[in-house]
């Protein structure tokens, strides 16, 4: 690579360590396998791609609430500008807006800095190139790129679209009853966002906490899929006699959910919710879930007149599945929702909680009731179990071997997933870190523990021991 230019930056070019080159995203630990030249090298690499390739000449960027957020963000404009790329830059924002701003702005290419859902130790980048999600074997090229060193010097602006993105999140949005709802920002970006919606938002009670944004996350870890992380947003929910409580991860594109009786709502029970109103709208339409969610989504999806899609867990390939089989609303368990109903198809918790009051409002029983109304299951948490990198796509494929063999419903769309009357179980391998996932839910706890005992004992059998905790 020629450096001439290179050398009049404060950065330096380094190539990437390739353990940060992830599925869905760029991401690391800070001053452990990321920097300032990371981002800085990105810029170098990205901007040579989008302009060689594509032809592209402007980028929006945006940044989370991290303290390491501002200084990659420095140094990845620097790389870009370099590049001979405009740069427009609507600084700390959730991950959401970014989005919203690649549509609005009509810009092809976006760069989210972020650390998501994980400890304050990481940071990373979300990238969207031709208003789709860059993921799996385009980040991982990314390595391959060499720096055209032949730009002319571009430029940089700053531009403020807090009011555009307030005003389409609102656009459609009619609550019909008095709602009072406790909101948890979780000192994520989102704060940026969310007294600007509420203070527009009609015919709500609310009560907010955590909305200043601080990258230390000082009241609890910003992932709204784990039950310790919504204990604060309980209490206020609780307390003050709320209709319901939401809750958002670090970046604002994922939403965990309280209902009125203090229960935690995971997404494939929301999702079944949602889709009755889409049920009103489309005909048949086609509405997807990762092959986590709960057997009550498919069946009960598929009662109100929807087309029940189950797909590989992942945001960026269920927008893929969602844009080629032209489907209103898809999500995952973990809180990742799309809806391309009167909206873009990706991921906005923001949209998606005001969708969810729009609906409630028109209740005349509160959301622990429609809840009610699905059959009970009893199921285990999402578990996460260590093993060797090169192991965990191979043991997969030792169980499917052994199961094929066997008189069973087998689905292996992602990982292995083993249904029947009683309940299903299921094992995959991460696609983001060295680890196998579990889960499984039945009808009953006697069914669960036989569940439980199935994946026990199938991990044996490719040398992992594991067992649920009693």
């Amino acid at each position: 690579m020629e450096d001439n230019k290179t050398k009049e930056s404060k950065y330096s070019f380094e190539e990437f360590d390739e353990e940060i080159l992830r599925e869905y995203d760029i991401r690391g630990i800070i001053n452990q396998n990321l920097s300032v030249n990371t981002a800085y090298s990105l810029g170098l690499k990205f901007g040579t791609l989008i302009k060689s390739q594509n032809n592209i000449n402007k980028i929006v960027i945006g940044y989370d609430g991290r303290l390491t957020s501002p200084s990659l963000h420095e140094a990845l404009t620097a790389g870009l500008v370099q590049n001979g790329l405009e740069v427009i830059i609507i600084g700390l924002c959730p991950t959401p807006m970014l989005y919203f701003s690649v549509y609005h702005l009509n810009v092809d290419a976006g760069i989210m800095i972020t650390g998501s859902h994980n400890p304050p130790e990481y940071n990373g980048f979300k990238i969207v190139l031709n208003k789709k999600p860059f993921y799996s074997s385009n980040i991982q090229n990314l390595k391959n790129i060499v720096f055209k060193d032949n730009y002319t010097k571009g430029l940089k602006k700053n531009i403020n679209i807090l009011d555009q993105y307030t005003k389409r999140l609102l656009q459609d949005i009619s609550i019909e009853k008095k709602l009072k709802v406790a909101w948890d920002a979780g000192n994520g970006s989102v704060g940026v966002t969310i007294n600007n919606v509420i203070k527009r938002l009609k015919n709500t009670e609310n009560i907010l906490i955590n909305d200043v944004v601080d990258g230390t996350f000082p009241n609890h870890h910003p992932d709204p899929t784990i039950p310790k992380n919504l204990k604060q947003l309980r209490d206020v929910v609780k307390k003050n006699k709320c209709d319901l409580g939401l809750a958002f991860d670090g970046d604002g594109d994922r939403l965990g959910i309280i209902d009125n009786k203090d229960n935690i709502i995971w997404a494939d029970q929301y999702m079944i919710i949602l889709a009755e109103e889409i049920a009103e709208l489309y005909d048949n339409p086609s509405i997807i879930m990762d092959v986590k969610s709960s057997k009550v989504f498919f069946d009960e999806v598929k009662k109100i007149g929807c087309n029940p899609i189950m797909y590989k867990t992942g945001h960026s390939v269920i927008k893929d599945k969602m844009e080629e089989l032209n489907s209103p609303l898809s999500g995952e368990m973990s809180g990742h929702i799309m809806y391309k109903d009167n909206f873009f198809g990706y991921d906005d918790a923001m949209y998606v909680a005001l969708r969810l009051l729009q609906i409630i409002s028109k209740k005349e029983i509160p959301l622990s009731e429609i809840i009610s109304k699905y059959p009970k299951t009893y199921s285990t948490p999402e578990t996460r179990i260590k093993v060797i990198e090169s192991r965990k796509f191979k043991i997969v494929e030792e169980i499917i071997e052994r199961l094929s063999k066997e008189n069973l419903k087998v689905i292996s769309i992602d990982g292995v997933r083993v249904e029947n009357n009683e309940g299903w179980w299921g094992i995959r391998a991460s696609n983001t870190e060295n680890a196998l996932t579990v889960r499984a839910e039945a009808l009953s706890e006697e069914s669960l523990k036989k569940m439980k005992k199935n994946i026990e004992s199938q991990l044996k059998l490719s040398n992992v021991n594991f067992n649920f905790a009693i």
